[in-house]
């Protein structure tokens, strides 16, 4: 049964730091795009980054790069989503996301929500003062 569970959310102050995990199970991630997204009250789900396997390629929407970084390890079947200098407008659900389809995606198509068939619960994430 294909299981992922995030973990590592919470409150932080703007400028801070939080790491996320995604720890899969009932499937190795090796071959996978693994997806972070988020979705804040009254917004739809949005891409955030995501991580293809195989090639490696890595996908940013344009408001988190150089704040936060992905990154896998396939022995541990984990993702990760390190995220550095929040601000509030970060606050949201975050999510992680499988593609269960492990054909290679253009680089800007790969992070596309309706390509994930597989979703976690979600976790909080909150930046504030």
């Amino acid at each position: 049964q294909v299981q992922l569970v995030e973990s590592g959310g919470g409150l932080v102050q703007p400028g801070g730091s939080l790491r996320l995990s995604c720890v899969a199970s009932g499937f190795d991630i090796d071959p996978y795009t693994i997806g972070w997204f988020r979705q804040a009250p009254g917004k739809e789900r949005e891409e955030i980054s995501c991580i293809a396997g195989g090639n490696g390629d890595i996908y940013y929407r344009d408001s988190v790069k150089d704040r936060f970084t992905i990154s896998r390890d396939n022995a541990k079947n984990t993702v990760y989503l390190q995220m550095n200098y929040l601000k509030p407008e970060d606050t949201a659900v975050y999510y992680c996301a499988v593609d269960a389809d492990t054909t290679p995606h253009p680089m800007g198509v790969m992070c596309w929500r309706p390509l994930f068939d597989y979703w976690g619960q979600g976790i909080q994430v909150t930046v504030s003062s």
